[in-house]
């Protein structure tokens, strides 16, 4: 079975399992191309055969690797290293990070406005309204942290809603303590809950509520 396919891991040495649960031994003139070189995987895979290899953990997926003919991988893989090599490859290199973090950095400007505008403040909390959408906006944004600030699948109002939600629950309640029920449906029901003291919490910034801030959950995570 020499084609192109995406496969799990075994615990038997060099041997894989299918998607349909087949144990499937690595062909042995083949050698497994670890993960960290983009270029180089797909390469690798536009030319197949070649068996990619995913574990998943819980809701996240991971690369370990991809078995390819192993003369294949040793080929592209001296191209790859002579391509490094070359000054114009640093350039680009170059290139690319900057325009990435040009990128990145207009996404945190968007998107901390987009917390403000959410929290909608009274203006007599106009400069807690600032601090509290640069607190997000630090904790949500970087690349790799996996938060709802980082999706594309909703418009970036929703994040930013969800990701006010999501600080409130681990900064102004108990919710990080809490005993939950490992009961189906017990947590989404627990975040419910507490996203309605957290929005309720909100409305009183946003009506101008006069504040004890000496037992206010959020000035108390503010400070």
């Amino acid at each position: 079975m020499h084609e192109s396919l995406t496969v799990r891991p075994s615990t038997k040495p060099r041997h894989v399992v299918t998607q349909q649960g087949e144990l499937l031994a690595v062909p042995d003139d083949w050698d497994r191309l670890l993960p960290g070189d983009a270029a180089l995987s797909r390469r690798i895979k536009a030319d197949g055969p070649d068996w990619t290899v995913k574990e998943k953990k819980g809701r996240k997926e991971f690369s370990r690797g991809i078995w390819a003919p192993a003369d294949r991988i040793a080929a592209l893989q001296l191209a790859r290293n002579l391509e490094k090599q070359d000054p114009a490859y640093q350039k680009q290199l170059d290139a690319g990070r900057a325009r990435r973090a040009k990128a990145e950095l207009s996404y945190v400007e968007d998107f901390t406005e987009a917390l403000r505008s959410h929290l909608n403040f009274h203006p007599r909390y106009h400069l807690l309204a600032n601090r509290l959408a640069g607190l997000i906006s630090a904790h949500a944004t970087p690349v790799g942290s996996g938060t709802v600030a980082r999706t594309k699948r909703i418009p970036i109002e929703q994040r930013a809603e969800a990701a006010t939600i999501a600080w409130l629950r681990h900064q102004t309640t108990a919710y990080d303590h809490m005993h939950i029920p490992t009961v189906k449906g017990a947590r989404r029901e627990t975040r419910r809950l507490l996203a309605k003291e957290s929005k309720r919490l909100l409305d009183s910034y946003r009506n101008g509520t006069r504040i004890d801030v000496e037992n206010c959950p959020l000035q108390k995570a503010i400070r």
